[in-house]
């Protein structure tokens, strides 16, 4: 995973520009109402996401598997700590956050790196801190498609595996880390004209 985004980055650069998806507009606005400022991005990227955070006084730290990202989001004077490497190797710190945000990331992962990967997560958020997570679910297009690697993940094309939510498997995963609850949300491309929104699932879940 980590030679396919690098590549992709460097030959790709910003490759989803600089405006923010709904998602990260929606866990801003829960993130203020309940007074959480110091969160983590596990997969920042170049910082599409973070940017709205960042302007808006967050303390962020992120976590990034590509150099050729991370060198993108500095070059855009987006300033905030960046751990190189992949959030399978979680934690690069002993810091305990507020918040933590991921969008577009753990169904990238196989089983056994999800389920640890929430732990890690769920192990680095303070008491009463909350979890927002956006996964691709099998209403996607290109669920399906591709090489099958076990049931419900694909390999996409060369390098990219992605696994498919449903509500079973959200509940499966999720519950046991807090999950209050789950939508299906409606992620516009931004970036490109005339493509339909893309249905993935929004979980939120919080630490007792």
């Amino acid at each position: 995973m980590s030679e396919y985004w690098e590549s992709r980055f460097e030959k790709e650069g910003a490759m989803w520009k600089y405006e923010p998806s709904e998602s990260a507009l929606l866990a801003l606005k829960i993130f203020k109402s309940k007074k959480i400022n110091k969160i983590l991005i596990p997969g920042v990227g170049y910082g599409r996401n973070a940017k709205i955070f960042y302007g808006q006084g967050f303390e962020i730290t992120g976590i990034e598997i590509s150099k050729s990202a991370i060198a993108i989001a500095k070059q855009h004077s987006l300033n905030f700590r960046i751990h190189h490497g992949s959030v399978t190797n979680m934690p690069f710190d002993k810091e305990k956050f507020d918040g933590i945000f991921c969008y577009s990331l753990i169904h990238l992962l196989n089983r056994s790196e999800r389920k640890n990967f929430l732990k890690s997560c769920y192990l680095q958020l303070k008491t009463r801190g909350l979890m927002i997570f956006v996964v691709v679910s099998k209403n996607k297009d290109i669920f399906g498609s591709g090489k099958i690697l076990s049931k419900d993940r694909y390999e996409i094309s060369k390098g990219l595996k992605v696994f498919f939510y449903d509500e079973k498997t959200i509940k499966k995963e999720f519950s046991v880390f807090g999950m209050l609850k789950y939508n299906y949300i409606f992620e516009p491309i931004k970036y490109m004209e005339d493509q339909k929104p893309i249905k993935m699932i929004w979980v939120l879940c919080e630490k007792k």
